[in-house]
């Protein structure tokens, strides 16, 4: 009775500590969910070059998302040990790497226009889709700064900051986006670019938010993140990349698997592409969910190991990937009993509403190991355990996941039509297979781990 008393109390305090999170997930996300809805209502063809170019983006920012999460498990840590000074040093190194990846990524997100062509995406789409790509890659720089900041906060268990700073965003966004797609206020209507521009605006305003919330707070107010350079911070942050780029391109090859089967499906028509890009949109507003609840395994790891807390770490990681499973029960069965009135949300076109609905069904199974898989590598960040995970992806996603969705959409494999639906079926197969890699992973490191933490615990009381 005491140990399942333990586990409650553990999945409360998970909670407790994600629910702000998933706020501040969703509500950056929901930014794309706007987009979608609002260039939709424009045309088939806009709503298409926005999600060409989301396709094309959002691998790349999911890339310095992943990088600049190494300051969370850092901070995360340095909070268990009280280590105001590592902290510190952690989110200044994370704004100096953001500000840099973001310049660089600007400039490629500009130079774009070749791939798009290579990818033989349809001619009506490539003009909106270069504009809408310049517009977003002109907030990027911010946009690093930004997430420093934000997995800073996190990390040390202040969520509520980015939950508010992305409300910030979000309600400048819906505003940009009602003024520059339909031409208000005496500028001239840019359809879908518009929603690049809104994009832009809306990280900064998020980046303003969140600057001035850690400035005001008393908890981190105290770390001086503004007022005192931290020593040694270049010579050790190689610390944070070694940490951040694996994730950064675990995430890379998780989203660009996604990109690459928007722009394989893009020689299909516009209107399949629209149908798709209903499907993954909604999808990657509910994996905000699986998202957050990894980012808070994270942090609560992470500030367990610090603490040296052996016997909880395993409490700890069982109850999040219990909540994730459950969570993920619950968004299947949603998806399911509401697929067409979903659809019916993006576009009044019944021919896209009809295939987005039948799409979302598969959308709906591969919740469950997307869920799993998310969440494992969480708790696995929380080891900083981040370089064979991104390995176990890489052959998940690209070794089993692409292939197969490849040869069932647009191979003809078993007779089947040539479709997008067989490439959701490949990320099914991709995602379980992500799912045992990794939970396997994680099962031999909390292994091992505790072991080592009982012996340094039993040590210490002999001395």
């Amino acid at each position: 009775m005491k140990i399942k008393n333990l586990h409650l109390l553990e999945g409360l305090c998970q909670l407790r500590l994600t629910g702000p999170i998933i706020l501040a997930q969703l509500s950056q996300t929901a930014m794309g969910f706007v987009d979608t809805i609002m260039a939709g209502r424009v045309s088939p063809v806009d709503l298409a070059a926005v999600a060409v170019g989301a396709s094309i983006f959002t691998p790349l920012f999911l890339f310095m998302v992943g990088l600049l999460s190494a300051v969370m498990p850092l901070v995360a840590q340095a909070h268990g040990r009280s280590d105001a000074k590592g902290m510190r040093t952690a989110m200044q190194q994370g704004l100096l790497t953001g500000v840099i990846t973001g310049i660089v990524l600007m400039f490629l997100l500009m130079s774009i226009s070749p791939f798009l062509i290579w990818m033989d995406v349809d001619a009506a789409v490539i003009p909106l889709t270069e504009k809408y790509l310049f517009a977003v890659s002109l907030g990027f720089p911010i946009t690093g700064l930004f997430l420093a900041l934000r997995n800073g906060s996190d990390g040390f268990s202040k969520p509520r900051l980015s939950m508010f700073a992305g409300f910030v965003g979000l309600t400048v966004n819906v505003i940009a986006n009602y003024i520059f797609i339909y031409g208000k206020f005496g500028i001239p209507a840019m359809g879908g670019v518009g929603c690049g521009w809104a994009t832009s605006l809306s990280m900064l305003a998020m980046f303003i938010a969140m600057a001035f919330m850690l400035s005001k707070n008393r908890s981190t107010a105290s770390l001086g993140l503004f007022n005192h350079l931290a020593p040694r911070l270049i010579r050790t942050i190689h610390i944070l990349l070694f940490l951040g780029l694996p994730i950064g391109l675990s995430l890379f090859v998780e989203c660009s698997i996604f990109a690459v089967i928007a722009l394989l499906i893009s020689r299909l028509g516009a209107e399949i592409v629209a149908a798709h890009q209903v499907a993954l949109n909604f999808t990657s507003l509910l994996f905000m969910v699986p998202y957050s609840l990894s980012m808070a395994l994270t942090v609560r790891v992470g500030f367990t190991i610090g603490r040296q807390q052996n016997r909880r770490l395993a409490r700890v990681v069982k109850s999040g990937l219990t909540i994730a499973l459950c969570c993920a029960i619950i968004t299947c069965l949603f998806i399911i009993t509401s697929a067409k009135y979903i659809a019916a949300m993006y576009t009044p076109d019944p021919d896209v509403q009809a295939l987005a609905a039948s799409l979302m069904i598969f959308a709906a199974f591969f919740q469950l190991p997307d869920a799993i898989q998310i969440n494992c590598a969480g708790a696995l960040r929380g080891f900083k355990d981040t370089k064979i995970p991104m390995v176990l992806m890489v052959v998940a996603y690209w070794g089993i996941g692409l292939p197969v969705g490849y040869m069932l959409g647009l191979g003809e494999l078993g007779g089947r039509e040539q479709g997008p639906e067989g490439f959701w079926i490949g990320l099914i197969c991709g995602l379980t297979a992500s799912a045992f890699f990794l939970s396997r992973r994680l099962h031999k490191l909390l292994v091992e781990k505790t072991a080592l933490m009982q012996q340094n615990g039993s040590a210490q009381k002999v001395q």
